[in-house]
């Protein structure tokens, strides 16, 4: 696969790339409001998150990188939506892309294989929460054919102020 300037691969996670993973996520824990998470993960303690998303099955991991290099650029992920047994067939999505790659196509690309790994999983819904303002990731949501369906207000305390949530849909 390819996006606008470098030449990119898309493949499931595997467990070589816990430490670049951490370190990406580790990004957005310290400097932004897009994960509500407020404390760096070592990659010990980012290991069960990495092992629970398996190369089938409903819950995965995609993992960009760059083809020449190998570098993780990004990664795109469906998890459990809630715990309780009715909620099996519905999963929460999420993209993460290196602040150094950002509109590349990366998100888009990892979406796509994220979504084509799902088609035969027997999924109903995904559901994507995005801290607001994120007009990015609403797009490339939107672009998936997510729809808005409400805004969880102040749900979230980090860098001393509230952050709003909007939540999306998709069908699956």
């Amino acid at each position: 696969m390819a996006s606008d300037d470098a030449e990119v691969q898309v493949r499931p996670g595997a467990e070589g790339d816990l430490v670049a993973l951490t370190d990406l996520y580790n990004h957005y824990v310290r400097e932004t409001a897009v994960t509500f998470d407020t404390a760096p993960f070592t990659p010990a303690e980012r290991r069960p998150w990495l092992l629970s998303h398996p190369v089938d099955g409903p819950h995965r991991l995609m993992v960009a990188t760059d083809a020449t290099s190998g570098r993780v650029l990004g990664y795109a992920s469906s998890s459990p939506f809630r715990v309780k047994p009715a909620y099996a067939t519905s999963v929460e999505t999420t993209v993460y892309v290196a602040p150094d790659a950002g509109r590349r196509g990366i998100g888009t690309l990892l979406y796509q294989a994220l979504f084509d790994a799902l088609a035969d999983e027997g999924l109903h819904r995904a559901y994507a929460g995005i801290a607001q303002p994120n007009a990015g990731s609403t797009r490339l949501h939107e672009k998936f054919g997510f729809r808005y369906v409400g805004t969880y207000r102040e749900v979230g305390h980090k860098f001393g102020r509230w952050w709003d949530v909007a939540w999306h849909e998709k069908e699956l």
